[in-house]
């Protein structure tokens, strides 16, 4: 077995060991307050985090009966928003479009979570910023310090940096581990999965 592999399993296990399991079972009562409220789930990410949540929309539709969306699943739009108003607004003026309110929740994915003075992520930025106006619940499963998502989030969890070179994999490994293990969670799972 190679020194890279080794490490790299080594450094899942000791994430694996450090996430706080009381705080997933508090993100999976919150989401199952949205669903119960008639409310209804967007999950935003970008890059690798964007094919995450396209992945995770189907999770929280087809196994826990959760009304949900991701911006990047529908490219049309997305491009021309970023094409007529800039990418930084691109998820705010979509979750304007889908009159989010109070009783909705957003989901993050990401490696950063939008740092407004570093000028990254800015379109998760001004998304949360307006979530956060309209009352909507936001949580996150992110890396590094979680940057904006964590300041503004309701509950995110945090993947914790054990190796500079390795945040981007692992954070995004994270996010799957974890979206995982909440639609499975009984607070949240309804519908049987085929295998």
């Amino acid at each position: 077995m190679s020194e890279f592999s080794s490490n790299f399993l080594a450094l899942a296990a000791q994430i694996c060991a450090s996430l706080d399991p009381a705080q997933m079972d508090r993100i999976a009562r919150g989401l199952s307050e949205v669903r119960e409220a008639g409310g209804r789930l967007f999950i935003l990410g970008v890059g690798g985090s964007a094919g995450n949540a396209g992945h995770a929309v189907n999770d929280f539709r087809k196994l826990c009966d959760i009304e949900a969306y991701a911006p990047t699943d529908n490219v049309s739009e997305l491009t021309a928003r970023t094409n007529d108003e800039g990418w930084e607004t691109v998820f705010a003026g979509w979750l304007a479009g889908s009159r989010i309110r109070a009783g909705d929740g957003v989901l993050v994915f990401s490696v950063g979570g939008g740092n407004a003075a570093a000028n990254v992520s800015m379109n998760l930025v001004h998304a949360l910023d307006l979530a956060k106006e309209r009352g909507a619940k936001i949580f996150g499963i992110v890396g590094r310090d979680g940057g904006h998502t964590a300041t503004v989030g309701d509950e995110v969890i945090v993947v914790p940096t054990l190796d500079e070179a390795l945040i981007t994999p692992l954070a995004e490994a994270f996010q799957g581990i974890v979206w995982h293990a909440l639609v499975s969670h009984p607070d949240l799972k309804r519908n049987a999965t085929k295998w």
